[in-house]
């Protein structure tokens, strides 16, 4: 069995996710950005500060496209609170930001891996009160939809089955290159098109976890029963993901 590679999870502010990502203050606010976007931190601050004011898209209405003058098209994503507390709580954490800054780490490291992944460019960490912060996590942005939307709006048999194919071939090459996933589900495969070529993506490299080898197939299976049991709960009476489909995408 491969053992786990640590990657800290206690980090004081500043931190230092790696020297390709430089960081930067703006009064409470830290903005760790990829080394050659450096010179954009001060225009990324304001965007950052505008999308708080807009309505997210995607899963939790955290995702937030926008675009630097000039610049690539980028996306955030503001870490939002999930099950019972996120009705007291939609999106303060404790703790110093150690866990944004671990998620560009272990994103960063599994893109140099060769993983398909929405290519990350920084972490915001803004402080709220002492040991409280709110986070979002820049990436380059990417057209396409997740693939539990695509399922639903794509009918052609063939190409729902290529789709698959390419989903689960995304998944076999983040564990063969060391890294699993801790909440593989449909809303984070992404399916994306450049032109007429359609890749598939995995999004959301939270609590994810790295190797020095190839996720043993213990956690794999662990990994594929988790998006078997994500799979069933969005389409139980397997309207858009059949039997034969599921199986190709989470057969261990």
């Amino acid at each position: 069995m491969s053992p786990a590679l640590a990657i800290p999870r206690k980090r004081a502010l500043p931190g230092d996710p790696g020297p390709d990502f430089p960081h930067f203050g703006l009064g409470r606010r830290v903005l760790y950005i990829r080394r050659d976007l450096a010179a954009r931190a001060t225009a990324i601050f304001t965007a950052l500060a505008q999308l708080n004011r807009a309505s997210g898209t995607g899963n939790r209405g955290s995702g937030f496209p926008f675009k630097l003058d000039g610049g690539p098209d980028l996306f955030a994503r503001r870490a939002m609170r999930g099950g019972f507390i996120r009705f007291l709580n939609t999106d303060v954490y404790f703790g110093a930001g150690a866990r944004p800054l671990r998620e560009l780490a272990i994103a960063n490291e599994a893109r140099l891996r060769g993983v398909p992944i929405a290519e990350p460019l920084g972490v915001l960490i803004e402080t709220v009160a002492s040991g409280f912060y709110r986070s979002a996590f820049i990436t380059l942005a990417l057209n396409g939809m997740t693939l539990w939307e695509f399922l639903r709006a794509d009918d052609d048999a063939v190409v729902r089955a290529h789709v698959i194919e390419l989903a689960r071939r995304a998944i076999d090459t983040m564990h063969d290159a060391g890294v699993l996933h801790a909440d593989l589900n449909l809303h984070n495969l992404f399916v994306s098109n450049a032109g007429e070529r359609i890749t598939a993506v995995i999004l959301d490299l939270d609590k994810a976890q790295l190797y020095r080898g190839a996720v043993p197939s213990s956690r794999r299976v662990a990994n594929f029963a988790r998006l078997k049991r994500s799979a069933h709960k969005l389409d139980p009476e397997r309207r858009y993901l059949d039997a034969k489909l599921l199986a190709i995408l989470t057969a261990s």
